[in-house]
């Protein structure tokens, strides 16, 4: 980490226990997913017992109450951990980050006999989760989906698929936006659908261009039946708790994007003082200069508004919406940008499986794509901006 990250670092004022949490993940990183980071991409290997092993540090449930065992911690302390984690394997990272969405749900929405019945296991990384909202006719447009879940006795009994699941067919529990009324946003509802629910099935493994250390599948449901209790909430509210765990989902993403590009720009930086060209390391030539300027501005201002719309959501401020969509758009295309310079600062080398630079290119570019495109990010900023008016 240089200088410039470290004043920002400043301007937020880390007390004692988020530096303890940042060196903490960034201790964890280094030790356990770093060395193997490759040999994941190449051989498709989900880690599950790397990431079973970040339960104990408190990572299984970053911002869920304490009651049931998650660490109670803030927004911005999540995007220190993200960050740090993503600097060794954006893609690790990625899913720890999703599991910690799906159990925020339950933690926030969810009954008390719930919470005590399920987050236990969550917290703890005895259970892994999914977050199940993407179908295949239904992206952007989430209201539209058209997976069922209808009453049947104390069951629900679900037919359907969703598309693009990390973790499909590894995780233990799935958060799934189901339809039990009306068309619309009105007629979602959430439920907890356990692994071995008779009629859940998933589909191949989707050949990818990043993220090849975890999993992702259609998950199926051929009358899938869930008990009653197991929805979150009541009939109706899926949607505003799938949106308000996209709040939180779209600021932990865009840390990924900021620790894997960090990464990027510290190989480039160290590549760019030893690589000898016509007499001299190619960073004394003006034009790389230039690059690795522009690069240094990009990380600052990603970390400036990233921490800033963290913030925004830990006060509760009324338009930490918009702040949470800003911060995605801009620093997931932004550092997007600085991998990839970093990659072409490293010549041919950047090409290579071996340098690294190419799969943080390649993990880094679905950032721009999950958790709500960028395109529709700027639908959510515009919308804030015009209502205003």
């Amino acid at each position: 980490m240089d200088a410039v990250a470290e004043s920002v670092y400043g301007q937020f004022e880390l007390n004692a226990d988020q530096r303890a949490i940042r060196e903490m993940a960034q201790s964890f990183a280094a030790e356990q997913v770093a060395p193997f980071a490759l040999e994941w991409d190449r051989e498709r290997h989900f880690p599950v017992e790397v990431i079973r092993a970040t339960g104990p540090l408190g990572f299984g449930g970053i911002y869920c109450s304490e009651e049931f065992g998650g660490s109670g911690l803030k927004r911005l302390d999540a995007v220190l951990i993200f960050e740090a984690l993503a600097a060794a394997c954006p893609g690790f990272s990625s899913y720890i980050s999703i599991h910690n969405m799906a159990a925020w749900m339950i933690d926030t929405f969810a009954s008390s006999e719930q919470r005590a019945r399920l987050l236990p296991k969550l917290t703890s990384m005895e259970w892994l989760a999914s977050y199940c909202l993407t179908e295949p006719g239904s992206g952007s447009d989430a209201a539209a989906l058209k997976t069922r879940a209808d009453r049947s006795g104390e069951n629900y009994v679900l037919n359907g698929t969703k598309q693009f699941i990390s973790g499909a067919g590894v995780s233990d529990l799935y958060v799934v936006m189901a339809r039990t009324g009306e068309d619309g946003p009105r007629g979602i509802s959430a439920l907890a659908v356990p692994k071995d629910a008779p009629g859940l099935s998933f589909g191949p493994l989707e050949k990818k261009m990043g993220w090849h250390m975890q999993p992702t599948r259609q998950v199926i449901f051929d009358n899938c039946r869930v008990p009653a209790e197991n929805l979150l909430g009541r009939e109706g509210d899926g949607f505003r708790i799938a949106m308000a765990g996209l709040d939180g989902g779209r600021l932990n993403i865009a840390a990924c994007s900021l620790g894997g590009a960090q990464a990027a720009f510290d190989k480039a930086l160290a590549y760019t003082g030893e690589r000898q060209a016509f007499g001299q390391p190619v960073n004394r030539f003006q034009a790389l200069q230039f690059k690795l300027a522009d690069m240094e501005t990009n990380l600052a201002a990603s970390r400036l508004l990233l921490y800033t719309a963290a913030s925004m959501l830990d006060r509760k401020a009324p338009d930490a919406s918009k702040w949470s969509a800003m911060a995605k758009r801009f620093v997931t295309d932004a550092c997007f940008e600085v991998a990839n310079e970093a990659l072409q600062l490293h010549g041919g080398y950047g090409y290579l499986h071996d340098y690294g630079l190419e799969k943080l290119v390649r993990d880094l570019r679905v950032h721009q794509i999950l958790e709500g495109t960028n395109e529709i990010m700027r639908v959510i900023i515009a919308r804030h901006l015009v209502g205003k008016r």
